[in-house]
């Protein structure tokens, strides 16, 4: 087990490709014998009872800050930079809401945090080794986003747009977009970008084979 984990953080539009970044670098990490771990934010949206209670009064913006739970998502990642095991909560997106928790998951050699939020709070910012954000546009996102919440969740075509019309874009220019001044690299495309690719991997590598004094 090692005695930390080192911690990726990547951020992108809804749609932007941050899955696929994320999953591309977990193969390559894995074909050289890393040990990764993957973590995605929506896995820490705050159970529906909070979420209904934060937003009182109001609909629900589910890509707002206040519908996760932020203070658990900083604990785990503390927990894991500690090399100390953590237990993921388990959310059901077909009934908007928490359902359970995974067994104890051990920390790795590397842990890639992806997310919309990870970078516009700091209480995430702050405890990340590396942060790209995947920089691609706005139609190739909306068009990427029907076919997931489509295709995967059971959303219907109207619904989607509605969505991105009345909060995915408002919080995207609010509080995503914004949050690219703190990435560490950007990467236009996703992951055609073979290049940024091979330099996030060299650098991962490095961070194992050669890391930085944390005085």
């Amino acid at each position: 087990m090692p005695e930390r984990s080192w911690l990726i953080g990547i951020v992108g539009g809804s749609g932007s490709g941050k899955t696929s970044i994320a999953q591309e670098l977990i193969r390559r990490l894995q074909a050289d014998a890393v040990n990764v771990l993957l973590l995605d934010m929506d896995a820490y949206y705050a159970p529906l009872e909070v979420v209904t209670h934060r937003f009182e009064g109001r609909a629900i913006n589910w890509d707002h800050p206040h519908a996760f739970d932020l203070e658990l998502m900083a604990t785990h990642l503390a927990s894991l930079r500690k090399g100390q095991s953590i237990r993921k909560p388990i959310y059901d997106f077909n009934v908007s809401d928490r359902v359970g928790w995974e067994e104890p998951i051990m920390p790795s050699q590397i842990v890639i945090l992806e997310g919309l939020l990870i970078f516009a709070l700091p209480e995430l910012r702050e405890q990340l080794d590396v942060k790209i954000f995947v920089d691609t546009d706005a139609d190739i996102r909306i068009l990427r986003r029907i076919q997931r919440d489509t295709r995967e969740r059971g959303r219907t075509m109207d619904s989607v747009i509605d969505q991105y019309l009345d909060s995915v874009r408002p919080m995207h220019l609010e509080f995503v977009e914004p949050s690219k001044r703190w990435a560490d690299l950007i990467v236009p495309t996703g992951v055609e970008n073979q290049k940024a690719l091979d330099m996030i991997t060299h650098h991962t590598l490095s961070l194992l084979h050669y890391p930085p004094r944390l005085d």
